[in-house]
């Protein structure tokens, strides 16, 4: 038994031993991934598209939706998968350069000579040069995407009647998330560095300690300090909606403490529902642009859907497997963090600072992650539906299978997906399967698609991007 357990204390080092291999072409098996997968999710992205081009909805939704409801979200699902791969090969191209041209580095030894100049003394070490790196090197990603971030909200979103920002409030909130991004940032990244520098080869016990308190505490700001910089959260009225709410709450002994409705039309015309809080305090919003376009008791029984979620304890699943992923990344990080092999792949011969390693550490890591996004997608479906069937349960069959169709028809979201598409990138069952699901049937064909049509007509151009 002492031997199997020495064994077991001693496989880390073993293994980091065994990863940290001169001449490894750490580069090439980084990049060949990058491109591996760029390749692959253009082949999804290519059986997708043949899909996008169908001329009839799902037989489950020939009921639902009228033709010219259909075509527009197909041309819309286009028009994103056509931006999707663009994007997507700028990012590559991007991702290649930084490897390739040894940017990490010379971004290193540049922030490293401004720290030198122009700091006092006392903010030599590792943790102050970090921080001008990270927000330096953050700032020019941000700055580098802007085109791409702006064809996306002032051509793409503008082009089907989705955006309703303003150049003006678009260029705020970018300097408001880089304003909190050094407000903020600076003192989590400079807690994650001591916390590794000042424990040793078990750092990443305290570093995953340290991950949840974050999260806790994150739970309890956000929606008080930084939420309303970007949006305005009122209480919901007194009234049909509230009292229906408050009453499901009731019956599920859900702690509700406040209902708030968001005013995402500020921003978009898309809609949604969520809750947040901690466990005995929880908060819901909603946003204006459901409330407008949905009956009351079709609101309800989203509600009863997200409800559905924490009744089921799906909300504290998830939780804990982000705890596991979080400790099992920083357990494996401390076998690479002092990988020499690594460093020199990439162009630091002489320092290993933390944060590269880490960097790179998770370019390396992508593989795995790529598998546990898809494992985490299929768990993920699989509790959709469960919530749907809890809110069916409750009696919301026919609401929910109404809000459903309605928030597709008002989001223009794809309405028909390839299965091996959808099985990568979906967390949600699509529309057809969930009704299905539900065992919903309509009265009278594109009924709900021109209810909504009547509410509000959706701006869309005549040509297609």
């Amino acid at each position: 038994m002492a031997s199997l357990l020495q064994s077991l204390s001693d496989f880390p080092r073993r293994l980091a031993t065994f990863l940290d291999r001169p001449g490894f072409p750490w580069k090439g098996f980084i990049l060949g991934f990058s491109f591996a997968q760029f390749a692959f999710e253009g082949f999804l992205s290519l059986r997708q598209y043949q899909v996008l081009q169908h001329k009839k909805p799902p037989r489950a939704l020939e009921d639902e939706v009228t033709q010219d409801v259909f075509d527009k979200s197909q041309a819309y699902g286009r028009a994103k998968a056509k931006f999707g791969a663009v994007s997507n090969f700028i990012s590559l191209v991007e991702n290649t350069a930084i490897i390739y041209y040894d940017f990490l580095p010379r971004l290193w030894g540049v922030t490293g000579l401004w720290l030198g100049r122009f700091a006092p003394a006392r903010f030599s070490g590792e943790i102050s040069h970090t921080l001008i790196f990270f927000f330096t090197f953050n700032l020019i990603t941000t700055i580098v995407n802007l085109p791409t971030s702006y064809y996306s909200t002032f051509v793409l979103e503008e082009k089907f009647g989705f955006n309703k920002s303003t150049v003006k409030l678009w260029v705020t909130d970018m300097l408001k998330s880089q304003a909190l991004m050094v407000v903020l940032g600076s003192p989590l990244l400079s807690a994650f560095l001591k916390i590794i520098q000042s424990t040793g080869t078990k750092f990443f016990y305290y570093l995953w300690l340290f991950g949840i308190a974050v999260q806790l505490f994150a739970i309890t700001i956000y929606p008080i300090f930084i939420l309303p910089l970007f949006n305005k959260l009122s209480p919901l009225q007194p009234g049909e909606l509230k009292t229906g709410v408050e009453a499901l709450a009731q019956k599920l002994n859900f702690p509700l403490k406040e209902m708030y409705v968001i005013d995402g039309s500020k921003r978009s015309a898309h809609s949604n529902a969520y809750f947040y809080g901690l466990p005995w305090k929880k908060h819901i919003v909603i946003y204006d642009t459901l409330i407008e376009k949905s009956e009351t008791q079709e609101v309800v029984a989203v509600l009863g859907h997200e409800l559905g979620h924490w009744s089921l304890s799906h909300t504290t699943k998830l939780f804990g497997i982000a705890q596991f992923h979080m400790f099992y990344i920083f357990a494996l990080f401390s076998i690479f963090i002092d990988n020499r092999s690594l460093y020199q792949a990439f162009g630091f011969h002489k320092e290993h600072p933390i944060i590269i390693g880490f960097i790179l550490f998770s370019d390396a890591l992508a593989p795995m992650d790529t598998v546990v996004k898809l494992l985490m997608n299929i768990l993920s479906r699989k509790f959709e539906f469960e919530a749907d069937e809890f809110a069916m349960k409750l009696g919301y069959t026919t609401e929910l299978a109404k809000s459903l169709i309605k928030l597709q028809i008002q989001n223009l979201s794809t309405m028909d997906a390839d299965w091996m598409y959808a099985s990568y990138h979906y967390s949600h069952p699509i529309l057809s399967e969930r009704l299905g699901a539900l065992g919903w049937a309509s009265a009278k064909k594109g009924s709900v698609s021109k209810s909504v049509d009547e509410q509000k007509p959706l701006k869309t151009a005549d040509r297609e991007l």
